[in-house]
């Protein structure tokens, strides 16, 4: 009858001890528990609160037991990646983000593109030591030119410039490779309202074995 006793009384303080460490630590609690389902629900709801990244519609891919999250997809802008980042890690503590979202900046329509566009890219081409026609049509096409390759992986766009004049493209720089001096001419001629382009980049020689 003693045994007994004693044995309902350690069970008894076993389950109290249980559930006051589940009480001091509900989120812990909560976190042991929870599925990859669960976790990226979470985190997508966390993002889609923000109707810009809803519009992107981000990709999360979590694992829940080594808390880490995958994000992939498309955003117009470096800051909405940013801001995509820093939802998954504010809706859950401590996760570790994996960041595979490509920015590519929104392409504009002739029609939208307005005088105030075409200083603006004019300013920026400036700086870049580029030169663009007087025309409209010249301003449009170098900022597509200029967006299609900050956002292809496979050209180093930092060391290509781009000319427009009179519908003309003149791509100059060094790359690294034939390959990619191919890929830059491709994008500049597959861009609307391209009447030519003159290929003058250079491919850099290869690095000799020490």
């Amino acid at each position: 009858m003693k045994s007994f006793a004693l044995l309902s009384l350690v069970l008894i303080l076993s389950l109290s001890f249980g559930c006051k460490r589940n009480m001091d630590n509900p989120q812990a609690a909560r976190e042991t528990m929870m599925t990859n389902d669960q976790m990226q629900q979470k985190i997508e709801s966390r993002i889609n609160s923000n109707p810009d990244l809803a519009a992107a519609k981000i990709s999360v891919d979590a694992d829940a037991k080594e808390n880490r999250v995958t994000l992939s997809g498309t955003v117009a802008t470096q800051a909405l990646r940013n801001q995509a980042l820093e939802a998954a890690r504010s809706a859950q503590p401590g996760v570790t983000v994996e960041d595979k979202i490509d920015v590519k900046p929104k392409e504009m329509t002739r029609e939208e593109y307005t005088e105030e566009h075409a200083r603006m890219e004019r300013d920026r081409a400036k700086e870049h030591k580029e030169s663009i026609g007087s025309s409209m049509d010249d301003a449009w096409i170098h900022s597509k030119i200029v967006a299609k390759l900050i956002g292809n992986t496979d050209v180093s766009e930092h060391k290509i410039n781009v000319d427009v004049n009179n519908n003309v493209v003149t791509l100059r720089g060094t790359v690294e490779s034939a390959a990619e001096k191919a890929e830059a001419e491709r994008v500049a001629k597959d861009t609307d309202g391209v009447k030519r382009v003159v290929n003058q980049l250079k491919v850099a020689a290869a690095k000799k074995a020490s």
